[in-house]
């Protein structure tokens, strides 16, 4: 049974959550290879923004290729929704999912995941590792509760940036944007490394929040904690 921290406490998310068969509402590509799901919600479902859960398609052959996916919709939305990358390159899940359109069904499980709000800091995401910041700063938004918050988002390219409109209404200067693979881009061209981090620290951040591909949230972990910071003031998903 998964649990996860809710305001000081464990929650623990009871399994009536598997196993639910859900319709597809509504789909929407985000950005070119990025695709918003809306899906039905079944009764009392809850999960806490920055949650995730596995999801499989309703379809001979796929029942049991589970994939995790974070909830990028809130908990008083009437219903769920996923912001899915989607990768052709093979005829993986993804792939299948960019195929998949109103009226079909995907089957959803266990909620689970240890990314959550704790206090102000410093959201560090690559690519689309920023799907569990996303219900994360819309609740934020919508509690005016957004204060000093930054994000900090790594793209390879300026079309990666997942929902760019949304953050910077959110979050206004402090959205930041790094892209790594295309230098005629107006945005800064930097990686996170040490120095950057240290950057960030040196700002008054006091807490990190890190999602994206395994090495870099190792690195950024192995830099802030080089740096001084507490492992309890680095949020990530633990396994």
């Amino acid at each position: 049974m998964p649990k996860a921290k809710c305001e000081g406490y464990f929650l623990f998310i009871m399994s009536e959550n598997a196993g639910q068969k859900v319709k597809i509402l509504n789909t929407l590509w985000v950005t070119h290879n990025v695709r918003r799901f809306q899906l039905e919600k079944p009764a009392a479902f809850r999960y806490i923004p920055g949650q995730a859960t596995d999801v499989s398609i309703s379809r001979e052959g796929w029942e049991d290729k589970l994939r995790p996916f974070t909830f990028t919709s809130l908990n008083d939305w009437d219903f769920l929704e996923f912001t899915i990358k989607i990768y052709t390159d093979h005829n993986g899940v993804t792939n299948e999912l960019g195929k998949l359109q109103a009226g079909d069904s995907l089957i959803i499980h266990d909620v689970w995941g240890t990314i959550h709000f704790e206090k102000p800091g410093v959201f560090i995401a690559g690519g689309a590792g920023i799907t569990p910041f996303i219900a994360i700063l819309r609740q934020l938004h919508k509690d005016n509760k957004m204060g000093s918050n930054k994000l900090v988002f790594s793209n390879r390219t300026e079309k990666d940036i997942i929902l760019r409109e949304e953050f910077e209404n959110m979050l206004g200067d402090n959205f930041i944007n790094l892209i790594t693979g295309e230098p005629a881009s107006v945005w800064y061209h930097k990686r996170v490394d040490s120095d950057y981090l240290k950057k960030l620290i040196d700002e008054g951040a006091g807490y990190f929040y890190v999602c994206g591909p395994d090495p870099m949230v190792d690195g950024i972990t192995q830099g802030l904690k080089a740096w001084g910071v507490a492992h309890n003031h680095i949020i990530r998903e633990e396994f």
